[in-house]
Order: structure tokens, then sequence, then C-alpha cells
């Protein structure tokens, strides 16, 4: 099966559902193994915003994610209609802070995409294959998610808001080619008792009878209905029983619980890989997708760290030597900290630094018991994953790396005076701007010693003539 991305680029104009600001969404095709991205058009340097779960900062009544100063809100609804039809890569370009609303489901999202086109690309997709159970419960509001083995995509969502008019629901998902006619449809809702609390604190502004179901589950006096109406910007508001806000007809019986499914599904895109496993939800909302999502990934990069554990072979040749390495690098003694590189790809590479009794380090730490530094193993890490960033750079050595930060640092095991330490990047993101975010895990032998994700910037160091006339 092959990774997909969209055909030609389309656009779409809404509001988005909190802010009711006017906004145009452009999908526009993106290369393989690039992910998902949205990109902020209206703001200075157009920031790009991964698809990542690391990147949520909010998930109050939708999910946010935010990059520096740059954020997009009501992501889920968009990225559900992109798992559902199957796409990796896109680049999504927003003019506004959030999501159009459209009318609260995915399919609008989809019938645009289906009307570009759906390109195939040369790549093999890349599933998170659920291999035993995992689980994730909220002791306080009994909100649990469950991933369990299975040969393909499948869901199973259970609500229940202890109303009389929405009481217990389910809904299944057997297969992600169902997404479409079953779980693509269904709108978002909201209950009737909300509705002013949410335009109290600014929400719900692009919010209408048209993008959401509005649930009754009292009884209200005309008066009460009138000046609700007022606050929505209606001219008026009727509910003839308990039940649906303007008699709205369902397009399911269950569609709240069917629309559940579909946040789930668009939650978990956070993830980074589609799922080949079945999930079981019950009571689901977003702060708990979220932390399931987080979960999940966590997993995600703990088998592709196990998985792909390199192998050392002394006897075959490098692909670059110290020398080689040297042309590339400005470190040198004693902070040269990568001897030979065995394996590089345009994602990954893999080198080796020798540790012995010489280095200088080892008369300080520690006399009697010589212990490899932590810092000088993440050091190690940075000047290897330097060689995968300067890879197809023109003019090697005139590049400087840079780190900008370093996240998830482990140490799990100590290095000493002997060991061959075996270092391992890989990017979690294309190369952009000469931003590098990459994995990080340093082995010896196959035991893992230490791991972090660092992001570095490369830049290019002036020549000697740009320095004399800054000077």
């Amino acid at each position: 099966m092959k990774q997909a991305t969209i055909k030609q680029a389309t656009s779409v104009s809404g509001v988005g559902l909190h802010t009711g600001k006017k906004v145009t969404l452009t999908f526009k095709p993106a290369a393989a193994n690039s992910g998902l991205r949205f990109q902020r058009v209206d703001l200075p340097e157009q920031p790009v915003i991964p698809a990542d779960v690391k990147l949520v900062i909010s998930t109050n009544r939708g999910t946010t994610l935010k990059v520096g100063d740059a954020q997009v809100s009501t992501v889920e609804h968009v990225l559900a209609a992109l798992m559902g039809l199957g796409i990796d890569n896109m680049v999504m370009e927003i003019d506004g802070p959030e999501m159009p609303i459209m009318d609260g489901t995915a399919m609008p999202f989809v019938a645009l995409i289906q009307a570009a086109g759906i390109e195939m690309l040369d790549i093999d997709r890349d599933f998170f294959e659920v291999t035993e159970p995992i689980s994730y419960r909220d002791e306080v509001t009994g909100t649990e998610l469950l991933a369990l083995p299975a040969d393909h995509f499948e869901a199973a969502v259970m609500i229940d808001f202890s109303s009389k008019v929405l009481g217990p629901q389910y809904a299944t998902l057997q297969h992600m080619d169902h997404f479409i006619n079953e779980i693509a449809p269904c709108r978002t809702f909201v209950f009737i008792h909300e509705v002013e609390k949410l335009l109290e604190m600014g929400l719900i502004k692009g919010g209408d009878l048209d993008n959401a179901i509005v649930i009754v589950d009292r009884k209200m006096e005309q008066e009460e209905l009138d000046i609700l109406a007022q606050k929505m910007g209606k001219t008026g508001i009727k509910v003839e029983a308990e039940g649906v806000l303007n008699t709205v007809q369902l397009n399911f019986q269950n569609e709240p619980a069917r629309h559940k499914l579909l946040d789930v599904i668009g939650d978990l895109a956070l993830i980074g890989k589609p799922l080949r496993g079945k999930i079981v939800a019950t009571k689901p909302g977003h702060t708990a997708n979220v932390e399931f999502a987080k979960i999940l990934k966590k997993q995600l990069t703990e088998k592709r760290r196990l998985l792909g554990i390199p192998k050392y072979d002394p006897e075959k040749e490098p692909v670059y030597n110290t020398v080689q390495i040297m042309e590339m690098l400005p470190h040198r003694y004693p902070f040269l900290m990568v001897d030979k590189i065995i394996e590089i790809s345009e994602t990954h590479v893999v080198g080796v630094k020798n540790i012995t009794m010489n280095e200088n380090f080892f008369m300080g730490h520690f006399p009697g018991n010589p212990v490899f530094p932590g810092v000088l193993q993440i050091e190690a890490m940075a000047q290897t994953g330097g060689i995968l960033a300067l890879h197809n750079v023109a003019d090697k050595g005139n590049w400087d790396t840079y780190f900008l930060k370093i996240d998830n640092t482990r140490f799990k095991a100590k290095v000493s005076p002997g060991d061959s330490l075996i270092i391992k990047l890989e990017l979690l993101e294309p190369i952009r701007r000469g931003i590098v975010h990459m994995q990080a895990t340093a082995y010896v032998g196959s035991k893992l010693v230490s791991e972090g994700e660092l992001t570095a910037q490369i830049v290019r160091r002036a020549k000697e003539e740009e320095r004399s006339t800054v000077n």
C-alpha cells in the first residue's frame, strides 16, 4: 500500500466555529514522508505547524496546535477527512487561526479532496501496528480508550451523557473504507445548556444551527428561547419538544456517537502514522483522545527505536572516515566526537565513536571510575546529526550546526573506555529553512545507552572576505 497526497491544489472558504472569522483553507500536494502540515500564510514568514500531538496546547471544544507564536485550532475534522481518504502527505495553507467549520462534519473536506484527485506516491505507507493492548483511563470522568491488535483499522465508541434525550449511544467503524459514508457526514453537537456558557466564553462565534446539532434536554419557555436566539444572531429559534433544536433531522439515529468516533480518528491522526489496530473508546473527548495519542506516539517511538538497532561491522568500509568527516565538520581534537559514518540516507545516519582511555576528560570524570559523560554523548549525537544535515548541501565544509533544543533526553547505561558508541539519528520531519529535528539513539552493541530529540539549525559560515567586510 502506497503513500498518497492530493493531485492538485484546491481551496475552500468558511468561518471558524469558535473565532467566527472567515478563512480560506487550501490543500496542496506534498512529497512522500513529509507528513501532514498546516501553514499560517497570513503570518510573517508563513510558519509551518506539523500535525503532531506534541504541539497540542488546548483541547477546549476542539484541538489546537501551536509552534512559536503561530497556532491553528479545530483541526480534528480536517485530519479525520485525511485519515478516511488515506492521505499521508499534505500541506494545508490557512489564512487564519482556525479551520473552517463548514457544516460541522468532515464531508466537505472529503468531497473537495476527491474532486481534486488523489495521487499515489512511490513510497510504501508506514503504519503504526498495534501488537499488544495499549490503554488510557481517566478515573475522574470514566473515559477509557483502548488499542487492540487487528489487521486493519477499526473503531468502536460508546457515549453516555446521562440524559433522557441523549442517553447511551454506540457507533462502530468496521473498516476505514466505510468512513466516507458512515462517519464523515456526522455533525458536531452541543447541549442547549452549554450554548449560552460557550457564547459568554467568547466561543462558538461561528456556530450555527446549520453546522451543529443542538440537543434540548429540558423544557424551555419561549422567552428564554428568544433571548438565546438574540445572542446567536437569529431571528428566532424553536423547539417543539425535548430533542433537537429547530427540529433538525439527524443523518443517523446515533449521529452524536458517530461524530465522537470522527473526533477520535482526527485526534489520533496526530500520532503521525496511520493506525493498524482496533480502537475502543468509552466516553471519549478531545482531552482524552490527545492523552491517548501521546501514549501511542511514545509506543511508536519506542518500537522504531528497538526495531532500528544498527548493526556495526568494523570490517566494512565506512561511508565517511575520520578525515572525510573533518572535511564536513569544523570540530577538531579534543572535541571531534564521531570517528566514522557507517550508514546514511536522506532520512537517517549511523555513526561510530570509539571510546578510549586516552580521552582527556577521563582525568577528571572520574578518577578510578572513568565514565563517558552524558553531555558528550549528546554532543556525539549532534555531530553525527550534523553529517546527516550537511550530506546533500554544496560546499560542505563551510557550514556550522547549532543546537536549538534538546528534549526527552535519557541516559540508560554507563559508557566506559573500550566501548564503541553506535549513534543513530533519524529525521522526525523534513529539513526546512535549515532546521533539523531528529530522534537520536546511542547503543553499545545492542544495549541502548542514551536517547533524545535534538533540534538544530545549519548555518552557512561567512567566508573570510565577508567577515573582513563586516569588520
